[in-house]
């Protein structure tokens, strides 16, 4: 996720992105992508970036904190599973702040949940900062995993609806580029038509009586696709939570 802010940031002028990693050579691969800078510690970013961006995994939050040492520099954290006050405590010195993205803010059409642990300063410029990927949205640091079940699951989701519906497509006889290509175009438009309309009444403008949408909707509705997908999220906000997959 951190690789698709940083795409999505890389045409932002004012932005030098600067890179680490723990010797995968993504730190190397990535600043190459985007225009940006790999540096060989952890220690030497802190010293040249202005806002720290932690995108690694949770159980390296402790060895990361040690390498950065005692800074002031605000701190931005990807973290998924992490509160803000884990992360706090590691960064006594540093206003922390926390951030959610999902994988479009790559193409900066994003969605975006973000926290603070303190009514810092930073705060304005790290908000616009990231709303140049997609649409920010504050929530208190409690709700993160809820909006990440909804948020950031549900492209994986959306592409699996994509996929589906471009796959039976081709069983009928269309070519499968063809086929997955108008698929994505419907899906794009009805994201704009859902900005204004309730998703039931997209489903009743499409689906007259007696036709072959309703037909469909039916047929998912016997196969349990709504139930499906919200057993999806349901399963996602367990993972997160540590709880067990009933």
């Amino acid at each position: 996720m951190a690789g698709a802010m940083a795409r999505g940031l890389s045409s932002r002028d004012q932005t030098r992105m600067l890179f680490t990693d723990s010797g995968s050579g993504r730190a190397v691969s990535l600043a190459g992508e985007v225009g940006g800078e790999a540096l060989s510690s952890n220690s030497e970013l802190e010293a040249s970036a202005d806002l720290l961006v932690l995108g690694v995994k949770p159980t390296a939050l402790d060895l990361v904190a040690d390498e950065i040492g005692d800074t002031r520099k605000p701190v931005l954290s990807l973290l998924g599973g992490t509160s803000i006050d884990v992360v706090a405590t590691r960064f006594p010195g540093a206003p922390v702040f926390r951030v959610m993205p999902n994988l479009p803010v790559e193409v900066r059409k994003g969605v975006l949940v973000f926290a603070s642990d303190s009514n810092s300063d930073r705060a304005e410029a790290i908000r616009d900062l990231l709303s140049h990927l997609g649409r920010v949205v504050e929530l208190p640091d409690s709700d993160f995993d809820a909006a990440t079940a909804v948020m950031g699951c549900s492209p994986a989701y959306l592409a699996l609806a994509v996929e589906a519906i471009a796959d039976a497509g081709t069983e009928a006889g269309m070519d499968r580029e063809l086929s997955l290509s108008m698929v994505v175009e419907a899906a794009a438009g009805t994201a704009e038509l859902l900005r204004r309309h309730e998703p039931v009444e997209v489903r009743r403008a499409v689906a007259s009586p007696g036709g072959s949408t309703e037909a469909g909707l039916d047929a998912l509705e016997r196969e349990g696709g709504r139930e499906a997908l919200e057993a999806a999220v349901r399963a996602s906000l367990a993972r997160m939570r540590g709880e067990d997959l009933q």
